[in-house]
């Protein structure tokens, strides 16, 4: 049977008792999990959807997403998961787009879904922390079947150009990555205990955090709300062993008023995503905490995960590993040539993990592939080991009179200054060069910093061209849902343009 979903009904049917998710306190074993999956299923079958309708979920972190979602796929429906934080005009936008007939809202954020829904003409679901003992649909009794190649999950790229496009995902693509990830690199098992702190409603989230768990027979222990205490907290309380997150988790986790009492000795692995993780941000974290983490890459259209440093063998620190078995990935000239180790080009995956294209845009999907391999966008390179190196996205490239200036390289200089928290850098338009380059970086608590000076240090430890003219602090970096900054939302002071 190929719906998604049969990866958590054969955990459940085998660990009735086992528990599944922590959210608050409140525990759900898989048997309890299971039911509640079913009972939505039913309901929705209720309310008309059939199998290939979209249904959206717009929750945050809590006990009742993993039901919504394994609920929906039951029913042989098409998940979206939705930020519960976009407003109302990006709610009607998801909804149209996708063409979702039903949307369960997050009771704290219906006003906004609610506009949006109406413009969309879709149905609501409010959803609170009863919902799911307050549906009186029978459990639904099977798994209705999906091929391969169906759509199981929709989910939307962060729309750096134009509006956000709708990744296509299918039952066949989400749970051969959740396997592999789970039994490959993570080597999951029953006694496991996973930190969800990453947005369920993002790929990272979804796959790594939910999936690999529930389909492992792991527990799942969820952070409606994440900061670096509460996440130490909940390692220590909890007995987590597996803790999966972005580089400003970890910078969080580090910086943590009660950082250097936190007792983190039950983790035995931990994964980053989303960015590139600073070598200082993964050799403070690993030095306070005594946990390895290891490093790798992905996509909203790849299910996420592409590769991944080993955490067995060979640890390569920078690189983001070895593709995953059923993954090819190769490094492009602009003209689709392989390159060889060592030169920088645009990295392309194929396989297993790879979406069906993006809903309704047949001319974007064909412009995202070339000869069956989709185009990241990320410029990166390998080495004679076959470690793959993400040096940056193509988007994100300054060119600052003719040179090639890659951000991540001046962010990595820049986390190596023991004042300077988070770092941004971007391209700053100039009369003569095209661009400058620019950085907007936060520091420490109680320090201030003379910008010269921070010039000064990258330019001590890069070439003339990279260092950046033009630094500035600010209170906050702009993130997206999941922790990750957002270089394209930095703006540069006025005086600076």
């Amino acid at each position: 049977m190929t719906n998604v979903a049969t990866g958590f009904v054969s955990t459940a049917n085998a660990t009735p008792t086992a528990t599944a998710v922590q959210s608050d306190d409140q525990k759900q074993t898989y048997s309890e999990l299971h039911t509640a999956a079913r009972r939505v299923a039913s309901l929705l079958i209720q309310r008309g959807i059939k199998p290939g309708d979209t249904v959206a979920i717009m929750l945050p972190n809590v006990a009742a997403f993993p039901a919504l979602y394994y609920g929906i796929l039951l029913a042989g429906g098409v998940a979206v998961p939705m930020n519960p934080l976009l407003k109302n005009r990006e709610v009607a936008y998801y909804l149209g787009d996708s063409g979702a007939k039903l949307v369960f809202v997050w009771h704290s954020v219906a006003q906004e879904a609610v506009a949006g829904a109406l413009e969309a003409h879709s149905s609501v679901v409010e959803v609170d922390e009863s919902f799911l003992g307050s549906i009186s649909a029978l459990p639904l009794a099977g798994v209705i079947d999906r091929a391969d190649d169906d759509t199981a999950v929709i989910l939307y790229t962060s729309g750096t150009t134009g509006h956000p496009k709708g990744a296509e995902l299918t039952h066949f693509n989400l749970r051969n990555n959740a396997d592999r990830f789970a039994q490959d690199w993570l080597k999951l098992t029953a006694d496991d205990v996973v930190l969800g702190c990453l947005p369920l409603f993002h790929t990272f989230g979804q796959t790594v955090s939910m999936n690999c768990t529930l389909f492992s027979g792991a527990t799942l222990v969820l952070l409606t709300r994440f900061t670096g205490d509460l996440a130490l907290e909940a390692i220590e309380k909890e007995k987590v062993t597996i803790f999966a997150g972005v580089p400003t988790m970890y910078s969080a986790m580090i910086e943590a008023p009660g950082s250097d009492t936190a007792d983190a000795s039950t983790l035995r692995l931990c994964c980053s995503g989303g960015a590139a993780l600073p070598l200082d941000t993964l050799t403070s974290f690993e030095d306070k905490f005594h946990a390895v983490i290891i490093e790798g890459y992905g996509l909203s259209e790849t299910s996420p995960v592409c590769c991944f440093n080993p955490p067995e063998g060979r640890r390569k620190i920078g690189s983001v590993g070895l593709p995953l078995e059923g993954v090819e990935m190769r490094v492009i000239t602009d003209d689709g040539e392989t390159l060889p180790p060592g030169e920088l080009g645009e990295i392309c995956v194929r396989g297993e993990n790879v979406m069906k294209g993006y809903l309704g845009r047949p001319s974007a999907t064909a412009e995202a592939f070339i000869d069956g391999w989709f185009r990241t966008g990320d410029i990166g390179k390998t080495d004679d080991d076959g470690y793959f190196y993400i040096v940056d996205r193509k988007k994100s490239l300054i060119i600052r009179g003719g040179y090639n200036v890659y951000p991540r390289e001046v962010e990595e200089v820049l986390y190596e200054h023991p004042d300077i928290v988070e770092a941004a850098v971007i391209g700053i338009p100039h009369p003569t060069l095209g661009e400058e380059v620019g950085a907007a970086i936060t520091v420490r608590q109680g320090t201030t910093l003379d910008p010269a000076d921070i010039s000064a240090y990258v330019k001590a430890r890069l070439a003339a061209y990279k260092y950046p003219r033009q630094v500035w602090a600010v209170d906050e970096l702009p993130k997206g849902p999941t922790g990750k900054i957002l270089r394209r939302e930095v703006q540069p002071p006025v005086n600076a343009r």
